[in-house]
């Protein structure tokens, strides 16, 4: 009977061998899985298995040793592709131009009896452009009966016809037989000045509506309502000034200015002397006059040097007289 189990027990060592092998594979083939545990508590928890240097694989030495390139980076964008993916709008500023006033100033010399024909025609130019583009400012004619006068005309005129105009004028001369002796252009920018009345302006305004809300409101006492009367008739005053300056400044920028200058033509005006009857005689008085003149202050001239010497004269022989009797007189007695 012993020698039964005895070998019962060495045939089933092979097969607990097997089993034990089995297990120990399956355990290694899977280091990472955990195995379930109870606590005392009842719950359960997953417990990891320990990793040692024997379950990892080592890298091959040749990838190691192998470069490792850098990324490539993506080419860049096309030009203007950034802000056309943002979607970025132009930018649009606005700019203020200068508020300049120009001054026009022509001078035309003229035969002496067509210059104020030509001037007429002129102004009356101007009056046919109507208000909105050109007006009369100013028109001054003198001269004698035989034509030999000047004259001059100021006009405003729209900034935006000013040259034009001027050309005009000149051909207008022109084919009247003058000529074009002088033109100027200046300007003077009141863009600075523009807009520090817009500014003091607005804050008038705000001054005044504060006011006037507290003159509404009947709020505070009555020195404190008189003052802001007071103040509001003061600022309605300065408002008035500086809508006036704004109105001027804006109008010398909208309208520019044109000074005309007619003068007769020298040679025309000794033309006419030298065919005339009264041309000599008028020179000849002229030339008298101007001897006379010249006579008459040199005559000032002497008197003035001589008068001094004559006063000396005249109060010596004053002295001398007064002195004679008396030395006359020891020796007559």
């Amino acid at each position: 009977m012993k020698h039964r189990l005895a070998a019962a027990a060495l045939a089933s060592v092979p097969v607990v061998l097997v089993v034990m092998i089995a297990i120990s594979s399956s355990q290694v083939q899977t280091p990472f899985a955990p195995h379930r545990t109870q606590n005392k508590s009842g719950l359960d928890e997953a417990v990891h298995r320990s990793v040692t240097t024997a379950d990892i694989a080592m890298p091959d030495p040749r990838m190691m040793a192998a470069p490792i390139s850098p990324p490539l980076s993506p080419p860049p964008p096309p030009r203007g592709a950034a802000s056309a993916a943002l979607n970025i709008p132009p930018a649009n500023l606005a700019v203020s131009l200068p508020q300049i006033a120009y001054r026009y100033s022509y001078g035309f010399t003229l035969d002496p009896r067509s210059l104020a024909d030509v001037q007429q025609s002129q102004a009356d130019m101007c009056e046919r452009l109507g208000p909105a583009t050109c007006r009369i400012i100013a028109m001054v004619h003198s001269g004698d009966d035989d034509g030999r006068g000047t004259g001059s005309l100021d006009l405003a005129v729209a900034a935006s016809r000013a040259r034009s105009f001027g050309s005009e004028l000149a051909q207008q001369v022109a084919s009247a037989g003058g000529t074009q002796a002088a033109s100027s252009i200046s300007g003077e920018d009141v863009s600075k000045q523009i807009v520090d009345t817009e500014a003091r302006l607005r804050a008038r305004t705000i001054l005044r509506d504060r006011l006037m809300e507290v003159l509404t409101s009947r709020r505070g006492t009555v020195t404190e309502l008189v003052e802001a009367e007071r103040g509001v008739a003061q600022v309605n005053e300065e408002i008035d000034q500086a809508r006036s300056w704004l109105a001027e400044m804006k109008g010398r920028v909208d309208f520019s200015a044109i000074h005309i200058d007619y003068n007769p033509v020298a040679a025309a005006i000794r033309r006419e002397e030298k065919s005339s009857f009264m041309g000599p005689i008028r020179s000849v008085v002229g030339a008298l006059g101007g001897i006379f003149g010249m006579t008459f202050a040199a005559l000032i001239g002497v008197l003035a040097l001589l008068a001094p010497f004559a006063a000396l004269g005249w109060a010596g022989r004053k002295l001398w007289l007064r002195w004679r009797p008396l030395a006359a007189e020891p020796a007559a007695a």
